[in-house]
């Protein structure tokens, strides 16, 4: 008895586990799906209309802010990208200098420790064209210099992805300091014997030895752009105008803004498509390298 309890015990305890993932994830993804299709505003309706089911996502793909929000969504990942190269470039820093490793891994790791809410306000603050870096460069001489890039619908996405990168680079770092320290020391060694340069190194050496890191790097990146929301409440809150707008934002100003829970649905069924798009080829090219990594070890 105790021999077959113990096989079950294991089982058994996922039970609470497993019953939340039903309810609340796939249970909220099938109820908003639902409402998506149907004509709720601010109070849920259970009516579908078949005859116009596609009425909310018709009203989406003609709003110019959703279109807006998916151009940013774009750009939004290219510049969050510099992330992960500056992540990668400090890692590599870092593990070349032994000396003070710690203190430099504990400082580039604090903006981490910081929530986007704070960082977003810092550097709101930043930007500010009177109390910011501006009018201290300014003081300085150099009254070329315009910071006030939230001011323009132009620079404030750029503005946004400067403080995103900034609050992220420490956290790839960490990945990518774990990814070089994986590497045998003996590769090193091999390649200032055969008198590799450093460039070579890392270009044909490392970074292919690291592509499992990179991808869980592009994966968590993807992840944190396509629900971006915090910062950009933070630093503009959108604006000017609708220049900054994201999906994460869109969906929420369309359920607390215009008060329409079946649009804000449409919108958020899509943003699970986008992820579907974005995050399973990521997954499924990592399973098939692992795959391809194990038979080659074989």
């Amino acid at each position: 008895m105790a021999l077959r309890w113990s096989r079950w015990s294991p089982q058994l305890a996922l039970v609470p586990a497993i019953a939340v993932t039903l309810v609340a994830f796939v249970g909220g993804i099938i109820w908003t799906v639902y409402l998506s299709l149907t004509r709720s505003r601010r109070i849920p309706e259970y009516t579908i209309d078949w005859s116009d089911w596609f009425r909310q996502y018709d009203r989406l793909f003609r709003d110019d802010a959703w279109a807006i929000s998916l151009q940013n969504l774009i750009i939004l990942g290219i510049g969050s990208a510099l992330a992960i190269v500056f992540g990668f470039v400090l890692a590599a820093m870092i593990d070349r200098e032994r000396r003070g490793e710690s203190f430099f891994r504990t400082v580039f790791l604090y903006p981490l420790a910081i929530s986007l809410i704070v960082t977003g306000a810092a550097w709101r603050w930043i930007f500010n064209p009177e109390y910011g870096v501006e009018p201290f460069l300014h003081s300085l001489g150099l009254t070329w210099v315009n910071a006030s890039w939230l001011s323009s619908g132009e620079t404030a996405m750029w503005a946004i992805i400067l403080a995103s990168v900034w609050q992220s680079s420490g956290f790839y770092m960490a990945l990518m300091l774990a990814g070089l320290k994986s590497i045998n020391s003996e590769i090193w060694s091999a390649a200032r014997l055969d008198g590799v340069s450093l460039w070579k190194l890392y270009t044909q050496i490392i970074i292919p030895m690291m592509k499992f890191t990179f991808v869980t790097c592009a994966i968590l990146l993807s992840l944190g752009v396509i629900k971006a929301y915090d910062v950009v409440v933070a630093m503009t809150n959108g604006g000017p105008g609708q220049s900054t707008y994201v999906p994460a934002f869109f969906t929420i100003q369309a359920m607390t803004g215009r008060g329409n829970l079946g649009f804000a649905s449409a919108a958020a069924v899509m943003m699970l498509v986008i992820t579907a798009i974005v995050f399973l080829p990521l997954v499924l090219l990592t399973a098939w390298q692992q795959r391809r990594s194990a038979r080659i070890a074989k």
